[in-house]
Parts: structure tokens; sequence; C-alpha cells
């Protein structure tokens, strides 16, 4: 026993632990400040926030310390066990949980809240680690991405069930994990452009869209074959087959869009290329039709899901896109998020002395809103002293996870970092109007011992994993 305590604390990474410790800290004393009140000013009194996260933060050492001492074995064996078991509290939140701001996300008892849903994330973690380190999968193997994608879409799709949809979108983070196991670059490419056609779908005329994507299209083309005759015959094609189009529809005054008649020229030009390609064997190209025609089938689809979504959904994303700006209604939160950022100036007010802390005009300023507390009180270096301590924390899990020997270290150790990396970009982005606002916590800062916990879990599996990396498993 004493020679395996040995061995922990020798191979435990403790450059990590501290930036744990010190990025808590610095977590429990923002919360302080954003909810201080001056009739229970110290910092101990468990009847304020600031004193119930102290208790989160001593109970989040004790689970830190307990994975530790943790057989790094137990979580290889046991990790498909683990998913079920949260996956079956995700099924029955939704039946015996408590509603809270129309979420039925919640364990009460008494005064104590647990949310699974925070917990469902290392626990699907730890699934994804195990079945894509077995020695038979294949990242580009449509059988092994089918897995990865049931695995993924079971507790995003029982938390999207509790009207959690914020929670549900951080799954989306393992698409980070999966290229850097190999998972092409176009396939993350076909991501940020299908992303691309949902904003420009929802900003601009269908016509507008479908030129972009034919523009885009015969970019690629020229990228892929460099032949510029190619490219101005094509262009000439559809030039005409428009123009002819165009002339039609005057001489017999025909009740067809512009969107139709470019739609039809587009499929013609598409369908005649569709031998030559298959004829010269040129496999770029047929990706590049094959998602040239998905972008084009999706774009009409955007306005049909966006109708589909919850009102306070859409009115967020009008909100980022600036379609519909309502500074007192659903934008509120945000503005009032940029005026205390804002005001904060170079070097900030001061620990205490955020006027709009204070105030409450921000709500959820302990929780969601935390970084605004960060940006009044410590101004543009403190705030970028945050975010350079957590960026530092996520790059350092990276270079823990590449040392890595064991494949199922590695690839839990990548989704660690993607799951930190969407909580920081998206909460932070939302606190300065550059995301739209889903609710997720910002690590560490965010008050809440669901949240502290989870993470606190997630990075401790991790560490003990490290520490046992000389002691190859699989």
């Amino acid at each position: 026993m004493n020679s395996r305590s040995n061995n922990l604390l020798a191979n435990i990474d403790w450059v990590s632990i501290l930036l744990y410790l010190l990025l808590v800290l610095i977590g429990w004393l923002n919360i302080y400040a954003a909810v201080y009140d001056e009739n229970h000013s110290s910092i101990f009194d468990i009847s304020q926030k600031y004193g119930k996260q102290l208790i989160w933060i001593g109970a989040a050492f004790v689970l830190a310390f307990l994975v530790l001492l943790t057989d790094s074995k137990f979580f290889t064996t046991f990790s498909m066990v683990i998913y079920g078991i949260m996956i079956f509290l995700l099924i029955a939140v939704l039946f015996f949980g408590t509603e809270t701001k129309g979420a039925r996300s919640w364990f009460e008892v008494g005064d104590f809240r647990i949310q699974p849903a925070e917990f469902a994330k290392f626990a699907t973690n730890l699934a994804i680690a195990y079945v894509m380190s077995r020695h038979n999968f294949k990242v580009m193997r449509f059988s092994s991405l089918l897995t990865i994608g049931l695995i993924l879409a079971l507790p995003s799709g029982l938390i999207i069930l509790q009207n959690d949809t914020g929670s549900a979108l951080v799954y989306s983070s393992f698409i980070l994990v999966l290229f850097r196991e190999g998972l092409h670059g176009s396939i993350l490419l076909l991501c940020f452009v299908a992303a691309a056609i949902f904003i420009m779908a929802l900003l601009y005329s269908p016509f507008t869209v479908l030129l972009v994507i034919i523009g885009g299209t015969l970019i690629a083309f020229y990228y892929y074959r460099h032949d510029i005759r190619e490219l101005f015959q094509i262009i000439l094609f559809i030039g005409c087959g428009f123009g002819l189009f165009v002339l039609i529809k005057w001489m017999f005054n025909l009740l067809i869009s512009d969107y139709y008649m470019l739609l039809t020229v587009y499929v013609i030009t598409s369908i005649t290329a569709i031998y030559p390609i298959y004829k010269r064997k040129m496999k770029n190209m047929i990706t590049l039709l094959l998602i040239s025609w998905l972008c084009v089938g999706a774009a009409p689809s955007v306005n049909y899901a966006f109708d589909h979504l919850q009102p306070h959904q859409q009115d967020r994303i009008n909100e980022l896109l600036g379609i519909r700006v309502d500074p007192k209604g659903t934008g509120y939160n945000v503005t009032q998020s940029k005026i205390a950022i804002g005001s904060g100036g170079l070097l900030g007010k001061g620990f205490l002395q955020g006027t709009q802390t204070k105030l409450n005009f921000v709500p959820e300023q302990s929780t969601d809103f935390i970084f605004c507390t960060v940006g009044e009180e410590w101004g543009f270096v403190g705030s970028t002293f945050i975010i350079v301590l957590l960026a530092v924390f996520i790059l350092r899990i990276i270079k823990l996870a590449e040392r890595q020997r064991s494949s199922f270290s590695r690839i839990y150790g990548y989704g660690v970092a993607s799951i930190l990396f969407f909580h920081v970009a998206v909460n932070i982005g939302m606190t300065i109007g550059m995301a739209p606002v889903i609710g997720i916590p910002l690590p560490f800062f965010s008050y809440g011992g669901s949240s502290l916990w989870s993470f606190t879990i997630l990075i401790f599996i991790f560490l003990r994993l490290d520490a046992n990396r000389l002691q190859v498993f699989r």
C-alpha cells in the first residue's frame, strides 16, 4: 500500500493539480464577489451561495482524492457500466426530477440537488474512450462512426427531452476527439460548412445562399483541378442556362422564382458532370459534388428547422445574428453582461467594487454569467489572465494526453480537453455576445455543486490514468 501511494505521488501531474486548485480558488472568490451581501460579509457563511460553494469545493476535493485512490483499471473495465448507470439516471430524472426554469433535470432531496446531465459527460467520455480503443475500431469505417454516434445521441437526446439544450450541445465537442484519432478533415470541414449554411439561410434569401454555394463549389473545383479553362466553361454553361430561363420566363410571363431557375440549371450541370468525373476516377470531385448537393438540399430546410425551435431559442439566435434585437427583452441578459464587462475598463473597479454586480443588473450573475464579475472587477487585464489560465490548463491536458502509451487514456484525455474547451469558449462567448445564450457553466467559476463535482471527476480520472501511464493496459 505504501509503495502504491509513493508511486502515485511520484507519477501524478502536480502542475495540473495546482492549476485546478488555483482556478477553483479564483472561482470561489468571484462567486463571493458576484453575490456579496454586506449583511453576510463572511465568505464562510453557509447561508449564502459562497458559503455553500465552499462545501461543494470541500466535497469536490474528497471526490478527487477518492478517484486518485481508485485503481486506474477500474475505469477501463467498468466504462460501459458507468455509462449505463448515467443513462438510467437521465431517464429517471424525466419521471422523478424537479422542474427548474422549464427544465426537468434535477433530483432534489430537501435542500440538496444533483443534476445527472453534468455527470453524464465524464461517463460518455469513458464510453467513447472504451469503444475507440478497441483493436477493431477504425474511425473512418461507417459502422464505427455509427457506434460513436449512438453513444453520443443517447445522452444528448435524453438531455434535450429534459429541455436542457445547452448541456446537450456539449456532446458536439467530441468531434475534436474523432478528428485527433483520424477522422478525415473533409468531414470536419463539412460540419463548419453546415453551420455557415445554417447562419446564411437565416440571414439571406434562398437565391443568395444558392449563389454562394455554387460559388464556393467552383472555387473548390479550381483548387483541386487548377484548370482555368474547365472552370470558365462551367461558369459559361451555368450563366447561359440561367439567362435562357430568364428569357423564357419573361417571354411567357411564368411565375417561377429566380431561385428555382438557378437551382434547375445547377442540377442539370451537376448531372452532366457525373459521367466524366466517374470516368476519370476523380475522388475529390465526387466528394465535392456530394458536399455541394448536401448543402443545396439542406439550405431550404433551415427555416423549417428554425420554425420548430422553442420561441426563446429562436429569440436568442435572432439576437446573436442581429436579425431582431430587443435589448429590453430577450437581449437583456447579454446587453447587461456587455455593459458590466465594458465598465471594468483596463484594470477593473476592484474586488467587491462592481456596481453592475452589486445592483444585480445581470441575471444569473453567479452561474451562467459569472464572467461578468471577472470583467467588471478585474478589467481587461484580469479577464485576459483568467482566459490564459484556462487555456494553459486545457493545453496541459492535451500535452498529457499526447504522452499516453494507452489509446484509452489518450482518447479520454482529448475528451476532457474538448469538453473544457467547449464550456469555456461558449460560456465566455455568450457573455460578450459572440455565442448564443445556451446556459452552460464556466468550469470552476459558476456556482453549483453538480458542475464542480462533474468537472472534478472528469479531470481527476484522467490524472489517475496519466499517473499509471507506464503500465500499458490497452
